[in-house]
């Protein structure tokens, strides 16, 4: 008779044993262990670092330190780039990912693949690309000279290098999500006598707006957070081109370490405040993909 039973042979009731299969009971413990201390070296430990030494010296020296007007003036650079950024690339992002999902044309594969190019290269490679383009010798150089333009070592700079940087965010969160979510209901309206406009904002939009909340978020941690490309396109002009990134590069560079950490304190702060906005709108966008599944 032979020693393996079939799956008919088992007792009702009765679990089935397998053989081969079983892990050993340490590999579960031993994973999670090797998990939290990873989480707690590269993620905890630096965070409670640089709030603990943000407030070393006191709240009173915290707060004096970023209320400095050039940490002001760095705070107010970083919003700006990321108010004028966001929206531009949200727009952007939107025509994109309609044109790439709904419509087939010569070339659809190979414009999907430049997306990538920001992700592709180096962000000092991106702006010395700027440079090159817009500088003092660059191709654009003369035209700009004789109009009294400037650009780069200036704020336009800063914004078109973290344009460049965060402009694939939003349209590689809504390709896929349009691509799933199909043209059934856009045609649907169009046959019903909608516009085109009228379509976008009562139908294209609502089934979106989960992945595109979510593009816009990415667009906007990446446009606070950006240092390479901005660094080569600023100039580091003290109160003038030095956005919150840069600005903590030069505190920690001349060993005014409280200073830097009590602006890194508030940079980490609105990364932390992105996660939790991120960690809410990928819930909703999972529900809203097994609705579409």
């Amino acid at each position: 008779m032979s020693e393996v039973s079939n799956a008919s042979d088992v007792k009702p009731g009765v679990k089935p044993r397998h053989f081969g299969n079983r892990e050993p009971r340490w590999i579960k413990p031993a994973l999670m262990s090797v998990v939290l201390l990873f989480m707690v070296v590269f993620i905890f430990l630096p965070l409670a670092t640089i709030f603990g030494e943000a407030f070393k010296s006191g709240v009173k020296a915290y707060a004096t330190a970023i209320t400095e007007p050039d940490v002001l003036a760095a705070i107010r650079l970083t919003l700006l780039t990321a108010a004028i950024c966001v929206p531009l690339n949200t727009v952007f992002g939107v025509m994109l990912a309609w044109a790439i999902a709904k419509f087939d044309f010569f070339g659809k594969h190979v414009l999907v693949t430049l997306i990538e190019i920001p992700f592709a290269i180096s962000p000092v490679i991106a702006g010395l690309m700027f440079v090159l383009l817009f500088g003092t010798q660059g191709w654009f150089g003369p035209f700009l000279r004789a109009h009294d333009i400037k650009i780069i070592f200036a704020v336009p700079g800063i914004i078109l290098a973290t344009a460049f940087v965060t402009f694939p965010f939003v349209a590689r969160e809504l390709i896929p999500l349009m691509q799933e979510i199909g043209k059934d209901d856009e045609e649907a309206a169009i046959t019903l006598g909608a516009s085109g406009l009228k379509m976008f904002f009562r139908v294209t939009l609502p089934n979106i707006k989960w992945g595109l909340l979510y593009g816009v978020i990415l667009t906007n941690a990446r446009a606070i957070g950006e240092f390479g490309a901005v660094a080569v396109v600023s100039g580091l002009v003290r109160g003038e081109t030095t956005t919150m990134p840069l600005y903590i590069d030069i505190l920690y560079g001349e060993y005014m370490f409280n200073a830097a950490f009590a602006v890194a304190s508030l940079l980490t702060l609105l990364a932390l405040v992105t996660l939790v906005v991120k960690t809410i709108i990928e819930h909703y966008l999972a529900e809203q993909r097994k609705q579409v599944n």
